[in-house]
């Protein structure tokens, strides 16, 4: 009796444990790896480099978002080759991670909800390393071994307040579309987060806008969940597929005309067709220019101070500078007072 009793509390913990989530890691306190196996690595710094093995995605706004995508191109970096292993592209400069180039993303809707925040959009996933004609496939934090997809892959906002880890999320990816979704910490994040339909795609578990030209970020209702239609729950593979749940509606939405991170990076749509023996390693890239976060040509006069990247495997190799302006020793007032008391006595000398 008292075995079944232990078995029950532990069961009952789990249960509870399952669903209640709390923040375990933000980027400045995150290991070197969170998962064992992982490919990158959780210490990213700030120097966005287009060779970083970063593992940190953030969602916090229509053009400040990251999406997982392969570390190399070629005919093996599909989604499901990649899967594992995948890295953090981001919009915005200072995460440590790659860049997204300008122009890849041609659409899309960031949407706040009161228990998730969900990105949905289109453009060139090529220029991320999907290799072209990949319809993609999910990723998310649990993997069959129980490891993330990637594994060691980490999401942060500061949409619902301060900087947080969201330890519920879903990114799919396909070499024209993406959505990623990550769940407010609390009882209903599994249920709206959910990660068995893996073959289902974007727009059936993320209903939202998937329109070229329009940036906007929402206020939005939450969804209904994914799979569940009533009283009864979908389970993918059925004879029956359902339709996708309505798009939910949304309100306070503002427009951007476009998004970037106003930074030159050059295309790597080229470097798909690398055939798959050539494709094993991160390829190189010509590096981020005019980046604070990158050595730039200096400013006359200004002083340098070399500061060595971290030994983290980040992928960057460069050392990060920063300038301080040249400054006199003798401050301005001074040197005023000093020019007025030259003048006066060379008066009163010629006097």
């Amino acid at each position: 009796m008292l075995s079944y009793q232990l078995v029950a509390a532990v069961a009952l913990i789990a249960g509870i444990n399952a669903q209640t989530y709390s923040a375990t890691y933000l980027p400045s306190n995150a290991p070197d790896h969170s998962q064992t196996g992982q490919y990158g690595t959780n210490q990213c710094g700030t120097q966005s480099s287009q060779d970083s093995l970063c593992q940190n995605a953030y969602l916090n706004s229509v053009d400040d978002f990251c999406l997982f995508a392969p570390p190399y191109s070629g005919s093996n970096a599909t989604i499901g080759d990649t899967e594992r292993v995948e890295v953090s592209w981001c919009l915005k400069d200072g995460y440590g991670t790659r860049l997204i180039p300008d122009g890849s993303i041609t659409g899309v809707q960031f949407v706040q909800t009161p228990d998730y925040i969900q990105v949905t959009g289109v453009g060139d996933m090529t220029r991320l390393n999907v290799p072209a004609g990949d319809s993609g496939g999910e990723l998310d934090p649990h993997g069959a071994d129980g490891n993330g997809n990637p594994i060691g892959g980490l999401v942060f906002s500061n949409a619902f307040g301060q900087l947080q880890q969201l330890h519920e999320w879903t990114n799919f990816m396909s070499d024209t579309e993406f959505c990623f979704r990550a769940c407010k910490p609390g009882p209903d994040a599994t249920t709206y987060c959910q990660h068995i339909y893996d073959k289902m795609g974007c727009e059936w578990n993320m209903p939202g806008s998937y329109s070229a030209g329009v940036f906007e970020r929402c206020m939005g209702d939450d969804g209904e969940p994914m799979g569940i239609y009533g009283t009864s729950t979908f389970k993918q593979g059925q004879p029956t597929t359902p339709s996708a749940h309505p798009v939910p509606p949304t309100s306070l939405c503002t427009t951007v005309s476009t998004i970037g991170n106003g930074l030159l990076v050059r295309s790597i749509s080229s470097t798909n067709a690398t055939s798959g023996a050539n494709a094993t390693a991160p390829p190189t890239l010509t590096p981020v220019t005019n980046s604070t976060m990158m050595s730039a040509t200096p400013i006359p006069t200004i002083s340098r101070l070399s500061v060595q990247a971290s030994s983290s495997p980040t992928g960057t190799g460069a050392a990060r500078s920063v300038n301080f302006g040249s400054r006199s020793s003798v401050p301005p007032a001074l040197k005023n007072m000093l020019a007025a008391t030259t003048v006066i006595l060379g008066v009163l000398f010629l006097t």
